[in-house]
């Protein structure tokens, strides 16, 4: 029999959470989808191809190997982390120690929540870019802290303006965080951007948290730089980094953090508390993907490039005019005037069965744009824009 005096009441923690906007997006495309419409998707982030062949197999072979049925270490394989500390050595130049300088994590972003949980107390404030990835706002929230915008606009490259923060803010501020190549811009740092970060961050003792996510995808010859290669980077912050995007493993949840050894350790102290680590066959297979040819990855970044520049062909040809993403798989399109960012999305899906991101899920500063995908084939994001241009939008 129900006990209809028994009140099952969340904590203030889960009532801080802020909204998840893009659930309501999703609702609504599978709507048109389930009706049997033909759409588009340009407004995911989702990586569209398979994971390299070579990698699959390398976890096939690691299931069946009896050492992984059983726990893995608790901060995860030492051979991974060698593994990571020589790609990075290779890619970006930046010597790691594996011991100390290496976390694993459950996807990125799984670390970057547990970051703010680390540092931040009720009272705290965290800088966040804005536009920006949403996910950042949780962890945050978690804490009890106050999330601080840093607005990004296309006059400064999209990147924040560090003279704009308040006395109070500066005082107050713990955790600061930046991603580049940017999601949703498609920005990408300068090295002296980062250095005048670090010096920002150590003048007024801010941690900062770099989000490389999209760091091995750049275009026209320009390669992402990790904020770990700039001086003094590991004295103020730490980076993380995905296989999600550099080798189509957004499903299989491998991701690191690296750099300054407090935050490792903490980091790692918080995970022995919610985990296990990885499966160990998973482990393996990222050590694979990270050690065999690189090649897979250049033709990746070269599909994207050629997508992107379908994507900017197309819209060039209606009218629809923005400045060419240097890296990322995302292009940040103003929308024309007389439509909010949701209005304009709304009104693409509704009539051209095309999905497109709105830019107030990114935040504030995100109005007035939308954010487009390269995720799907080629073809696909040319017919996208051409239904676009039948709507007589521009």
């Amino acid at each position: 029999m129900e006990n209809n005096n028994f009140i099952i009441k969340a904590s203030n923690q889960m009532n801080r959470l802020p909204n998840q906007f893009f659930s309501t997006l999703v609702g609504k495309v599978n709507g048109f989808i389930n009706a049997g419409y033909d759409v588009i998707n340009l407004g995911q982030g989702n990586p569209d191809l398979p994971t390299p062949p070579h990698i699959v197999q390398s976890l096939q072979k690691a299931v069946e190997n009896p050492i992984n049925h059983k726990y893995p270490p608790f901060t995860g394989k030492i051979e991974l982390k060698k593994a990571i500390c020589t790609w990075y050595q290779n890619e970006h130049g930046v010597t790691l120690d594996p011991e100390k300088e290496v976390a694993i994590l459950f996807g990125t972003k799984t670390g970057l929540i547990q970051l703010s949980q680390i540092l931040l107390n009720p009272g705290d404030m965290a800088l966040v870019p804005d536009p920006g990835y949403p996910d950042y706002w949780s962890g945050i929230a978690i804490a009890g802290a106050e999330m601080v915008p840093m607005p990004l606009n296309s006059t400064k490259g999209f990147s924040p303006d560090f003279s704009t923060l308040t006395p109070y803010q500066r005082k107050h501020t713990k955790l600061m965080f930046l991603n580049y190549p940017s999601n949703p811009t498609g920005a990408c740092a300068t090295s002296s951007f980062f250095d005048e970060a670090i010096c920002f961050a150590e003048k007024n003792n801010i941690v900062i948290a770099h989000d490389f996510a999209y760091g091995a995808i750049g275009f026209d010859g320009h390669k992402p730089i990790s904020y770990l290669s700039r001086p003094g980077a590991k004295d103020v912050g730490i980076e993380f980094y995905t296989l999600s995007k550099t080798y189509n493993m957004a499903g299989w949840r491998v991701g690191f953090a690296l750099g300054n050894q407090e935050l490792i350790r903490l980091i790692n102290e918080l995970q022995d508390h919610y985990f296990v680590s990885l499966f160990g066959g998973i482990q393996d297979a990222a050590i694979t993907a990270l050690t065999s040819s690189q090649g897979s990855v250049r033709e990746l970044v070269d599909t994207y490039e050629l997508r992107r520049n379908a994507l900017f062909e197309e819209l060039n040809k209606i009218g629809w005019n923005a400045p060419l993403p240097k890296g990322s798989f995302f292009a940040w399109l103003p929308i024309p005037k007389g439509y909010t960012s949701s209005h304009f999305a709304d009104t693409l899906l509704e009539k051209g069965k095309v999905v497109v991101a709105p830019g107030i899920g990114f935040g504030k500063y995100g109005e007035g744009y939308v954010r487009v995908g390269f995720l799907t084939e080629e073809e696909r994001i040319r017919e996208a824009v051409q239904r676009i241009s039948k709507l007589s939008i521009f």
